[in-house]
């Protein structure tokens, strides 16, 4: 699925917020607790070159136009419990995708991770424009979708796909494909 951003108005939509959250792991009665880390992060791309990333290590694009509010390490509290906001109107002209990439830092199956989701949404008006239930996902890693900009207008396409990546650098070679 690939949609313009634009409202319902039809006017363009520059500021989105792309939200991670997922329930904290169970405690157990007997045996070893571990916690559960997933984290969001925005692939930048020149054509297929890899030219930055926001993530959890680095909480800002270097032109200041993406950034990630913070490093939820156990998904403790309501609703997104990571938060990345982007201002198309800052990203550099040479930028032509962006990815939005969820990955488990601790190391499980997506598929483990209780009420996990990862969402896109107009922050103008907090519309949600696209959901996923990534609880749903086989993998460490998934890739919910991402902004292109053929033709120099911003629209977002679906990719919903699992990976396998423990961390974002481990998720970058495999996402040449979706480019």
């Amino acid at each position: 699925m690939t949609f313009p951003l634009r409202d319902e108005q039809g006017t363009e939509i520059v500021y989105l917020r792309v939200g991670l959250g997922w329930d904290p792991a169970r405690r157990k009665l007997w045996g070893k607790h571990s916690d559960i880390d997933l984290n969001v992060a925005a692939m930048i791309y020149a054509d297929t070159g890899l030219t930055d990333v926001v993530y959890h290590e680095q909480m800002l694009s270097t032109d200041s136009a993406v950034r990630l509010h913070g490093d939820n390490l156990t998904g403790e509290g309501p609703g997104d419990d990571e938060i990345i906001t982007v201002d198309l109107t800052r990203i550099e002209s040479y930028v032509t995708a962006v990815l939005f990439v969820v990955t488990c830092y601790t190391g499980q199956n997506l598929a483990r991770v209780e009420n996990a989701f990862c969402r896109i949404a107009n922050s103008a008006t907090t519309t949600e424009l696209a959901r996923y239930d990534i609880a749903a996902v086989s993998g460490t890693g998934f890739v919910m979708g991402g902004l292109f900009r053929p033709g120099g207008v911003w629209e977002f396409r679906e990719i919903n796909q699992g990976i396998e990546a423990k961390h974002p650098v481990e998720a970058a070679p495999e996402l040449g494909r979706f480019l």
